[in-house]
């Protein structure tokens, strides 16, 4: 004879009622044996509870429950064939939803963190993408949070090398323009605007370094297993960690833009208002860096100082004025 489950107190029958509703909705026609299963209930008691639900609701206007107020089953489907099929909802269908715009902006980061190797086939990412789509007011747009074909490329060959616990072989172009081959342990994938890097533990430089996608060419996964995993090493919080090869730059910038470049700014650098700007202390790797900088910080952000970086932004920005002019022709 099978065990007999205790009754349920208040208090746990009412959360159990609160849980048995959403999953009905979204297991609509399920037999009382799947439902009693499912919760480790009796069948005895999941009808009870489908009959408790048949009479509950809200109170209209007039502080009654008319017909409309109550959920209502498929009682034929229900007494003959044991299935559970709710006909009408009440409340629930007047919760507050997303609207298709706002479920497109969620599931468009949904997709970027599932992109990132430690999320590589998430459960839990793409049954959230699934519920937002399916709740939304109104079918939300097909978007993507897609990267260059060619960082789409890299990212899943560290997806890979991240599955496999295997080292990256790659070539880097560093800030010196020079071309290195790299056996990399990766670690962390992270972008910065519309920029991804490869946080690794670089076996030539015997320490964590941070690559620039689209600086990385010829990777290729090993079968040399890592020797540093994510949980072992410490990834300092910084993108951008200063070092004494560092370049130094003055700028003026917008207050509301500075937590923008919070990760370029050093550690002491002191800030003065400057009119209705502030002036500050950057440290760059190299100028190509801060050009491209400067560029999505335009109208924001203007480099003081030195003279060699400021020279470097002006030949920047005549140059894309050339091409634009010659294009234009």
């Amino acid at each position: 004879m099978a065990d007999r489950v205790p009754s349920l107190q208040a208090r746990d029958k009412l959360a159990f009622l609160l849980s048995l509703v959403p999953w009905l909705m979204d297991h609509d026609g399920a037999t009382v044996t799947e439902a009693a299963e499912h919760f480790g209930m009796t069948p005895e008691q999941i009808r009870e509870a489908v009959r408790l639900i048949a009479v509950s609701g809200v109170p209209g206007e007039t502080d009654s429950y008319q017909h409309e107020d109550l959920f209502d089953i498929d009682w034929d489907a229900f007494e003959e064939r044991d299935e559970i099929q709710l006909t009408h909802l009440v409340a629930i269908d007047d919760a507050p939803r997303f609207s298709a715009r706002e479920a497109a902006a969620l599931i468009a980061g949904l997709q970027y963190l599932a992109s990132l190797p430690e999320n590589a086939g998430s459960a839990t990412l793409a049954g959230l993408t699934g519920k937002l789509s399916a709740g939304a007011s109104a079918a939300p747009a097909a978007v993507g949070a897609s990267a260059d074909p060619a960082i789409a490329s890299a990212l899943a060959l560290i997806r890979e090398a991240v599955e496999r616990g295997v080292q990256l072989d790659l070539v880097y172009l560093n800030a010196s323009g020079e071309k290195e081959r790299r056996n990399v342990d990766p670690l962390r994938v992270e972008s910065f605007d519309d920029d991804w890097y490869l946080r690794g533990w670089c076996h030539l430089r015997g320490a964590v370094r941070t690559f620039r996608l689209d600086r990385i060419s010829e990777t290729r996964i090993t079968d040399l297993p890592i020797e540093h995993r994510a949980s072992e090493v410490r990834l300092p919080d910084r993108l951008f960690e200063p070092s004494p090869q560092d370049l130094e730059v003055t700028i003026d910038i917008e207050p509301s833009a500075m937590p923008l470049i919070a990760d370029f700014i050093p550690d002491g650098a002191t800030t003065e208002q400057e009119g209705d700007r502030v002036r500050t202390t950057l440290r760059v790797s190299h100028y190509h860096g801060l050009k491209r900088l400067a560029t999505r910080m335009s109208g924001v952000m203007t480099v003081v100082g030195p003279d060699s970086a400021r020279e470097a932004i002006v030949a920047w920005a005549r140059a894309g004025a050339d091409r634009y002019r010659e294009a234009s022709r």
